[in-house]
């Protein structure tokens, strides 16, 4: 599979990004296998690269083109933008010509490999909306699996739109996505905020086999894994999550202490998950700063997990070990959570960043 990436140093992104200059003009700008840079500030110092992977030559920046990168249409080639959202990317496709994914998840697996493709822990598709929304927002997971939704790859998603679209400063977008109605909003700063909707406890609607201790719902249940009596709390925000602060009568976590590798697949799949699961290890520090790391069904270790950390939240406040509003740190970095008491939604407040643009034979 040959690649080619359009790659910009983060030193050259600040300074669009301080000169009010999206991704969009980045779309509007690129040729294929060329990147032109109007002059905007200081901009025009950092110069972004080209690197064709059967070439590795270094093109210098020419002038701009009126041509769209993404509006190339060459059969069997895959024209995307990588997005991160703390660490956790996507390979964002835009789909909004059809209501069919524009590849295979067999396809989505190899562009998902770190050393043979692309790289990501997933492949996004911006798709026209249905049942009244903007947007339909479909994932492939790096195993080829489609989960329902994904925190990180919604905002991902948000500032993927606004970039297609030029929008800019504060955007709200109706998506509809496997876990329903999800309603991002573009922030002034950057960032994304986005409601993410009540958060499911129902046993059975987790789903878990797990018998409810409390209202149908489980939490600080008992679950064996591998010999050992853990404390977890179910919560879905959509997809499943399986929250635990530690052991049963041991003292609270320290997760970089972890081997997540060989713990998290025990969860995963475990037989009290007939879907899978998700699962978050919690680390207490204050009643408003909690710590995880996470292994995603279907991905793995992930440096960030934006469902997750809302389910964390949530699992807290059941458990008694946080308010309803807190910063959840990741691998990746920070989240700002909260579970809001007038409505029962999850809100959560993170970032997303283009890493960069590119093409891939399929």
């Amino acid at each position: 599979m040959a690649i080619t990436s359009t790659i910009s140093s983060s030193i050259s992104l600040r300074c669009h990004r301080r000169s009010h200059y999206s991704a969009s003009s980045f779309l509007s700008s690129h040729s294929f296998h060329r990147v032109n840079i109007p002059r905007i500030g200081n901009a025009s110092r950092n110069p972004i690269l080209v690197v064709s992977a059967n070439s590795m030559s270094v093109e210098a920046p020419q002038r701009e083109s009126s041509t769209s990168f993404l509006d190339h249409k060459e059969r069997d080639v895959l024209n995307f933008v990588k997005y991160h959202g703390l660490g956790n990317d996507f390979i964002m496709v835009d789909n909004r010509n059809s209501a069919e994914p524009r590849i295979t998840p067999e396809q989505a697996v190899k562009l998902c490999d770190r050393n043979f493709g692309i790289g990501a822990d997933g492949v996004i598709f911006a798709m026209p909306g249905i049942n009244g929304t903007d947007y339909t927002m479909r994932i492939f997971n790096s195993d080829g699996s489609e989960p329902e939704m994904c925190g990180n790859g919604v905002r991902c998603f948000a500032k993927f739109i606004a970039d297609l679209e030029k929008l800019v400063g504060r955007q709200s977008f109706t998506i509809h996505t496997g876990a329903g109605l999800i309603v991002p909003e573009t922030q002034e700063d950057g960032q994304v905020r986005v409601d993410m909707g009540e958060p499911i406890l129902k046993a059975s609607d987790v789903p878990t086999k797990i018998s409810a201790n409390r209202e149908q719902a489980v939490i600080k249940s008992e679950l064996a894994v591998d010999g050992v009596i853990w404390n977890v709390t179910c919560v879905s925000m959509g997809n499943p999550h399986c929250i635990t602060f530690g052991t049963k009568g041991g003292e609270g976590l320290r997760i970089d202490e972890l081997n997540l590798q060989e713990i998290g697949p025990k969860f995963e799949h475990h037989e009290m998950f007939p879907a899978r699961t998700n699962t978050e290890f919690v680390e207490v520090f204050s009643p408003t700063h909690l710590k995880m790391r996470v292994w995603e069904r279907g991905a793995g270790a992930t440096l960030a997990c934006g469902t997750g950390a809302c389910a964390v939240v949530v699992a807290a406040v059941l458990e008694g070990h946080s308010s309803r509003k807190c910063t959840v740190d990741l691998p990746g970095g920070p989240l700002e959570i909260e579970w809001n008491e007038k409505d029962n939604h999850v809100y959560m407040t993170g970032p997303a960043e283009v890493v960069f643009y590119g093409s891939a034979s399929l």
